[in-house]
């Protein structure tokens, strides 16, 4: 090593040099302890009791699912049992709410809290949530990194250690239950059945491009529901049968859909592409293809019902009944939908423009790959608007900036009923459903809504109500 003298750097001498070199590292030293005591003064302790916690924990399992790329159906799943784990335990907090076992399908004996001890309620319905969520997703890494930072949260709230670490037991033990629970609802069996059988029958569904994907989850109607007696209790009226006869109910629904499209208005567009909610959008540029994820539509409903809970200012237990019951809703009718679909077994517009009237037309908006009858969104929407309609009421006006982060502008609703409705209408739009479909869909998810509203019963003054 070559060493150099010290006036070489501009020093006079080697004292001189020490003593600027103590200096700096003086000053260096300094500043990191003024960075350490701004970051100590800077990091406030959350408040264990702020819904927003549970918001950001949807959010979390949200943004996971469409990591993931998970199907509307699964996803609906996904979000359903981990909001039931953290129901169960804040029900023990709050007495005039009432427990769902005996009154969601095959949910009994969950677990209770000791009510000699204390416990922090919310940590405990967190770390069931995701426990439960964790189960249901791929990127478990992801959920374990957001696990970590969460309770930490909790460590810094000032709870002691040992209501923290009863907490998360208790936590981890309902979680345990609805885990268990949510492997009877034959979903797992499901995905060792056969795959659905295209055939070349006049009428019936096929893939569509650009990717031509088999239909999606052809054996949903077997998951077990929630609340409906079965998959087919609201099986609603016949699609048109399919004819090429011009003055066929049938062909007319076709022209509809595919003049619409020509004849798109701005808003019209927006309206379709708002509500688009495909998790997977394949993009084909000659020989290069790339993907876009997006949220699901059940997703979308989530993300209203967090607007909605913020907007009206719902405290925990309420904003944990609110992702409950709409996640419950989206699911049966989800059930609802899928087993309509592939009992009717329609063709898409698409397929029917191209083969019979155009063959270069396009829709607005990908043809999903599943059959036409009923509208997913129009089932799913409605049962979630009426799900929200009872909690928080009619008239809410809100501002939905659920689909800002993929790049669309908000949109501004007086209700969740107009929201749903325009979600319906938006598949005639995107050029991907009859308007039956649309229709009979609304509803079939109404129906749907309405039985659940008027069978679970999440406070006691329901039942109450209920018996006079």
């Amino acid at each position: 090593m070559k060493l150099y003298p010290v006036h070489t750097f501009g020093f006079k001498s080697a004292r001189h040099a020490l003593k600027i070199l103590s200096a700096i590292l003086a000053f260096s030293f300094t500043l990191i302890s003024c960075e350490k005591e701004e970051t100590q003064e800077t990091q406030t302790s959350i408040d264990v009791n702020d819904p927003e916690i549970f918001h950001r924990s949807m959010k979390k399992l949200t943004d996971i699912i469409v990591h993931d790329i998970f199907s509307p159906p699964v996803a609906s799943r996904i979000y359903s049992y981990p909001s039931i784990a953290a129901y169960e335990i804040m029900v023990q907090k709050n007495p005039e709410f009432r427990s769902l076992q005996n009154q969601l399908t095959d949910l009994k004996d969950v677990p209770l809290a000791d009510k000699n001890l204390e416990y922090c309620y919310p940590l405990a319905a967190i770390n069931a949530f995701l426990m439960t969520g964790k189960t249901m997703i791929f990127s478990e890494d992801k959920m374990e990194s957001y696990q970590q930072e969460i309770y930490n949260d909790f460590k810094n709230s000032g709870i002691s250690q040992e209501v923290y670490d009863r907490s998360m037991a208790y936590g981890e033990q309902v979680a345990k239950h609805i885990i268990k629970w949510s492997g009877s609802d034959n979903y797992k069996q499901t995905r060792t059945f056969p795959k659905f059988t295209v055939t070349e029958e006049t009428g019936r569904w096929k893939p569509t491009p650009p990717d031509y994907m088999e239909g999606i989850e052809p054996h949903w109607s077997k998951i077990r529901p929630f609340v409906l007696d079965s998959a087919n209790q609201f099986v609603p009226a016949r699609p048109s049968a399919f004819s090429l006869d011009k003055n066929s109910d049938f062909y007319k629904e076709v022209m509809e859909v595919y003049e619409t499209v020509n004849n798109l208005d701005e808003e019209q567009h927006s309206i379709a592409k708002f509500w688009d909610c495909n998790p997977y959008v394949s993009n084909h540029r000659g020989h290069a293809m790339f993907a876009i994820k997006k949220i699901t539509p059940g997703g979308h409903w989530i993300g209203i019902t967090s607007i909605a809970g913020k907007q009206a200012k719902l405290d925990f237990m309420e904003t944990v009944e609110s992702y409950t019951l709409v996640s419950v809703s989206l699911m049966d009718a989800f059930i609802s939908c899928w087993d309509e679909k592939y009992r009717s077994n329609l063709i898409r517009p698409e397929t029917v423009i191209n083969e019979y009237i155009d063959e270069d037309w396009l829709p607005l908006l990908q043809t999903p790959p599943f059959p036409e009858y009923t509208s997913g969104h129009s089932v799913i929407s409605s049962a979630a608007a009426v799900a929200l309609t009872n909690l928080i009421g009619d008239n809410f006006s809100y501002i939905d900036s659920t689909e800002t982060e993929y790049g669309l502008p908000p949109r501004n609703y007086t209700s969740f009923i107009q929201a749903s409705e325009e979600a319906a209408i938006s598949r005639l739009y995107g050029g991907i459903h009859y308007m039956p479909a649309i229709k009979n869909g609304v509803a079939q998810g109404r129906k749907i809504g309405g039985f659940i509203q008027n069978k679970l019963h999440t406070r006691n003054n329901q039942l109450a109500e209920k018996n006079q």
